[in-house]
């Protein structure tokens, strides 16, 4: 895996020789093997670097600007993208390389990775608590069904009594004209058999 970075040793721009000179100068320092390309005194370095950068790096006018980084045929990206992946610490996924041991990405990442191991045991204990809880319900459930049990039984209890005081009322009703009339009857025979008194 060799960095490639793609320059204009000949640029008549100061901004774009400051650019080089910060990435070529960074990965120096931190003796990261890469290859300079030089774009001005070679057509085929030129081509390869307009052809190879995407479409969406590329400015207006279709022809991007040096400093352009790659890893192999893999774009990394333009001194932009290079001073914010510095500025964040990641410069070596950046260009897609494995950070050496003891730089501050080596750390983030093993941070990182504790942070994804840490937050996958709670998800399994998680989902370990749920399974329990549905294999077996808890107190509060179990407490919660005998009172609903225990509520229906009396609501029932009392539609019952209910049903019996209207049956009771009814039949009290349906008896009453009979035996207002039965009462009559008794009367008025009653009436009728007492001797006639005389005058």
């Amino acid at each position: 895996m060799v960095i490639k970075v793609f320059v204009a040793t000949s640029s008549g721009s100061t901004a774009i020789k400051k650019k080089q000179q910060e990435v070529v100068g960074f990965l120096e320092a931190n003796k990261i093997d890469f290859q300079q390309m030089d774009i001005a005194g070679d057509e085929d370095n030129r081509k390869w670097m307009r052809d190879n950068v995407p479409g969406e790096k590329k400015p207006q006018n279709g022809i991007p600007l040096p400093p352009q980084i790659f890893n192999e045929e893999r774009y990394c990206g333009d001194f932009e993208s290079f001073f914010s992946a510095k500025e964040e610490n990641i410069i070596y996924s950046f260009l897609g390389l494995a950070p050496p041991p003891g730089t501050k990405e080596t750390e983030k990442s093993d941070a990182t990775d504790e942070t994804e191991a840490h937050t996958e045991d709670k998800a399994d204990e998680g989902a370990h608590e749920e399974a329990q809880s549905a294999q077996s319900p808890s107190e509060d459930q179990q407490e919660s069904k005998e009172e609903h049990a225990a509520t229906e039984e009396e609501e029932e209890k009392q539609e019952e009594g209910e049903e019996k005081e209207e049956v009771e009322g009814k039949k009290s009703l349906s008896t009453l004209p009979y035996d207002t009339f039965f009462l009559e009857q008794v009367l008025r025979k009653h009436k009728l058999e007492q001797p006639r008194q005389r005058k």
